[in-house]
């Protein structure tokens, strides 16, 4: 991707169109779960160097921008309508855009590629992982596990607007078990916790 359309421009525009911090966390943490699977792919598919940066920016671009639109227009009409028109007129490319598109059902555009993929199988998870994090009594990702999450995602009650189908099919989609891709998105989140402000809190402020 060329300079201008990369990560830290998804994030000033993220910021552009969402005030909300919460929302604003939501598109930082699919970015860091979609991103995860970029470099992944990368690696699978052998790219190096600069070649390898490109390909993983579309990734964490994808996952920053995928709902920079809900706020401001959050019907079924709109979003994520609004958004991509409104990246195709700055240039955006189109594996970017489909990808967008692709991560709202009833946008009508299917799943083709693997940044499509990745990001539809990350949207749902990367919330339920930071709902999980937020109900533990230290705030903290780091204290998240595995079983843990499955064990949540049988609790209807919990974290209910979260689609637990979307993040089965999407593991599906990625060709990994449940247990793998939560695995995948929870280390992802837990290296950049503090950059989603998941670090927890001290004893101190706990107590």
């Amino acid at each position: 991707m060329s300079d201008g359309f990369g990560r830290m421009n998804a994030l000033a525009l993220l910021e552009e169109w969402t005030k909300g911090e919460s929302l604003r966390k939501h598109g930082q943490a699919v970015s860091i779960c979609t991103e995860a699977y970029g470099m992944m792919e990368a690696s699978r598919l052998g790219l190096t160097g600069e070649d390898a940066s490109a390909f993983v920016e579309r990734y964490a671009s994808v996952g920053l921008l995928h709902d920079m639109d809900y706020e401001r227009h959050p019907t079924l009409e709109e979003h994520p309508f609004v958004g991509v028109n409104h990246l195709r007129e700055l240039g955006w490319s189109e594996d970017v855009l489909h990808a967008i598109l692709a991560h709202a059902d009833y946008s009508g555009t299917p799943r083709e590629s693997h940044l499509d993929k990745a990001l539809f199988a990350c949207d749902e998870l990367a919330g339920f992982l930071t709902a999980c994090a937020l109900v533990k009594p230290s705030k903290s990702i780091h204290d998240v596990e595995v079983a843990g999450v499955k064990k949540k995602m049988k609790d209807k009650a919990f974290a209910r607007a979260v689609l637990r189908e979307d993040i089965i099919g999407g593991a599906e989609l990625l060709g990994l078990s449940v247990d793998e891709h939560v695995g995948n998105c929870l280390k992802a989140m837990q290296a950049r916790a503090e950059e989603l402000g998941l670090q927890g809190i001290s004893r101190d402020q706990a107590s």
